[in-house]
């Protein structure tokens, strides 16, 4: 087996220095759907030192996910992103304490899996919206905190991302339908939103009835995506690094 070199984190704790360091070491952080934005957010999170993570998806990696996700290779189609994943992020650190779950996460499997083991923060990556509403609800109730990633798709402009709470999103049209479903529920704020303020491109989106787990299909470039996922994976450290009263 493999072992991390013991200064691996070196310029990590020259900027963070070694409490901060220590902290990520102890955090557990879930990653739900490992797409375009999921898995560049999970290996950013994996190399940032974060000690112990779960990730969830319930897809095999297609040809067209090849024009911008990260586990997906010639070599690695139709395979499980959650298995190539898994190997990736225990080639960077084969210390991480990993568990993966192969499964579309909806119902009572979403509470099931928050209850299996003790999460910092969970990272919602997932492009369906009623288990989006699901998590978000199961995640309020046990209080762990969210961050959840809006729409990637029908956008160019990189500059136009941001993170905000919920309740302060605008021009996206898949946080308008997540800001719908969650005030149903009585939640209008508390959980942190990666979303881009640039209008979406209407003719890159059609029409899908191909899986029973999307609508629609929507034109990505290659570049977008990696960058909701920085800003995701960026919004999880800094909740992890956040004092107890800043919470």
């Amino acid at each position: 087996m493999n072992t991390v070199p013991q200064n691996w984190q070196d310029r990590t704790e020259l900027l963070l220095g070694p409490d901060q360091v220590g902290r990520l070491k102890k955090a557990s952080v879930l990653v739900v759907g490992l797409g375009g934005v999921g898995a560049v957010a999970a290996e950013m999170i994996c190399r940032a030192g974060v000690g112990s993570m779960t990730i969830a998806d319930g897809d095999r990696i297609e040809p067209t996910n090849l024009n911008r996700q990260l586990p997906a290779l010639v070599s690695t189609l139709d395979r499980y992103k959650t298995e190539v994943m898994a190997e990736r992020l225990k080639a960077i650190d084969p210390e991480l304490d990993l568990e993966f779950r192969t499964e579309f996460l909806e119902g009572d499997a979403i509470p099931a899996l928050l209850d299996s083991r003790r999460f910092d923060c969970v990272l919602d990556a997932i492009d369906s919206l009623t288990p989006k509403i699901q998590l978000a609800r199961a995640c309020l109730e046990k209080h762990i905190p969210l961050v959840a990633c809006m729409g990637a798709g029908a956008r160019l402009d990189p500059e136009k991302i941001r993170c905000a709470d919920i309740s302060k999103t605008f021009c996206c049209p898949l946080a308008r339908a997540y800001r719908t479903g969650l005030a149903k529920l009585g939640i209008r704020k508390g959980i942190q939103a990666v979303f881009s303020s640039e209008p979406a491109i209407r003719s890159a989106i059609r029409e899908d009835s191909s899986s029973p787990h999307k609508r629609s299909t929507t034109g990505t470039i290659s570049f977008m995506p990696a960058v909701f996922g920085c800003h995701c994976a960026a919004a999880v450290i800094r909740t992890l690094l956040r004092e107890p009263d800043q919470a």
